[in-house]
């Protein structure tokens, strides 16, 4: 688990925009994508954002595997 600062983008001068991850591509949007994920990240947690976009993020289920049957010890 990261801390929060991990994550960063970089716009480049065709339009496209790299994310990385601990200074690691994680990902590069081009087109309509590059400009729904600029508008996004403008307006909300940056970090969050970008998490979500790379799928970088829980998933919610953690609890739901550690109660099943074949997880249980």
């Amino acid at each position: 688990m990261g801390r929060p600062g991990d994550f960063g983008y970089d716009q480049r001068p065709d339009g496209s925009v790299e994310i990385t991850h601990h200074g690691r591509r994680a990902t590069t949007l081009r087109g309509a994508r590059a400009e729904d994920f600029l508008a996004e990240v403008t307006a909300g947690d940056p970090q969050l954002v970008m998490a979500r976009w790379t799928g970088n993020y829980k998933r919610g289920n953690e609890r739901t595997a550690r109660a099943h049957p074949r997880n249980r010890r």
